[in-house]
């Protein structure tokens, strides 16, 4: 009997202990932007309304009996029998209620301008004739990754090319990991800083050596947020290209698969001279080609979102073309970037790429594998295998 007895006494403890309860709830908050703490509660008179963070009371509203806090509008404090205020520096002005909500029942908290002192385990407390209604928030304060990029440097110390992973702007410091494609004997060595600002948000860098002999790799850089909520990856491939000028010559760019609404961006860079080529977004389906290299380039739009954003030139010369040539894919989340090194020597002879076909007097024939053409083209043709720009008396 006194077992039983104990049992019971434990089970009413229980239940009162539980009573207006509800479960934790998780929240997450962006960096410097507002943020609100849910609380609902059942409305009754006499309301006395606290949050705490970490069981120190940071805010308070006080309703008596046929106040209703309806006097203000949205977001604002109401006037004349509601005694509200901060009671902790660090929220001073950046915590409120929604007034014209707490007679529905509704006491969620709004933070200003949320920043790393923000964390924290938060607890919402409703007094009233009802009785005690508690609730819990587990906040935590993310400023999310927004974009990745990944390039290849010529290290200022030593000499050696590097490729340099780097993003900006990220709270908590992320997890950055290196991979090649295909995988190399032994581990990557990756230098990593990551430098917080007078904020506490993240500027992150890391860079790795360019393995020696491993011409075909692909490098993989990763950044895996704090709180696992985001996963970006960026890779990068290099080639290199020795040709004849006058020759026309196809720049290959082919991206991972399974890339949803790609964009595509060319550029070059020639005597430290970059320069962009063109770019393409295949959602809209719109593309923009540079003036200087409309008469230049051919590429075709429709095999974009299939993953090829090769680009042709047409009848380039040593000096004006031989250089570094960039194509970049990105997608959500996702960049791919091949860098194509051209060299030319001099024309010895006539092209060989070049042949006439039975075409009408302004009509280009071409094919992406040899860039058959005819002289006396119109300044601006599609063709069948893709978009041409502006090749005038070639």
């Amino acid at each position: 009997m006194a077992a039983m007895r104990t049992w019971a006494l434990l089970l009413l403890w229980f239940r009162t202990s539980t009573q207006g309860k509800t479960p934790d709830v998780h929240i997450t908050c962006v960096f410097s932007e507002d943020c609100v703490l849910p609380c609902s509660f059942q409305p009754a008179s006499d309301q006395v309304i606290r949050w705490l963070r970490q069981e120190v009371v940071i805010y308070t509203l006080q309703l008596e009996d046929g106040e209703d806090g309806e006097d203000g509008e949205d977001g604002e404090d109401g006037e004349d029998g509601e005694d509200d205020q901060s009671e902790h520096e660090q929220y001073d002005g950046r915590a409120s209620l929604f007034p014209n909500l707490v007679s529905h029942g509704n006491a969620s908290l709004r933070l200003t301008k949320c920043g790393p002192r923000d964390r924290g385990r938060y607890r919402c407390q409703v007094n009233s004739t009802a009785g005690l209604h508690e609730a819990q928030v587990i906040v935590r304060v993310e400023a999310p990754v927004r974009s990745l990029s990944l390039s290849l440097e010529l290290s200022r110390l030593d000499g050696y090319e590097e490729l340099k992973c780097a993003t900006r702007d990220v709270y908590p410091a992320p997890q950055i990991a290196w991979a090649t494609d295909p995988p190399t004997a032994g581990g990557l060595r990756p230098n990593t800083r990551m430098l917080a600002d007078e904020q506490g948000r993240y500027n992150v860098e890391s860079r790795l050596r360019k393995l020696k002999d491993q011409s075909q790799l692909t490098y993989i850089c990763r950044v895996n947020s704090s709180y696992g909520t985001q996963v970006w990856t960026a890779s990068l491939t290099e080639r290199a290209i020795s040709w004849t000028e006058r020759r026309n010559l196809t720049v290959p760019c082919h991206a991972p698969p399974h890339l949803p609404n790609p964009s595509l961006s060319w550029s070059f860079t020639n005597h430290n001279k970059p320069a962009i080529i063109l770019t393409y977004n295949s959602k809209p389906q719109q593309s923009s080609v540079s003036t200087l290299w409309k008469e230049r380039v051919v590429f075709d739009p429709a095999k974009v979102a299939s993953g090829d954003g090769s680009l042709w030139l047409v009848e380039p010369n040593r000096l004006e073309h031989g250089g570094v040539y960039t194509c970049v894919y990105a997608s959500l989340r996702t960049t791919h970037t091949v860098v194509t090194r051209v060299t030319m020597t001099s024309d010895s002879g006539e092209d060989a790429h070049v042949q006439e076909k039975h075409c009408g007097r302004t009509e280009c024939c071409y094919s992406p594998g040899s860039f058959e053409q005819r002289k006396n083209c119109t300044s601006r043709q599609d063709v069948s295998h893709g978009v041409r720009y502006g090749v005038n008396d070639l």
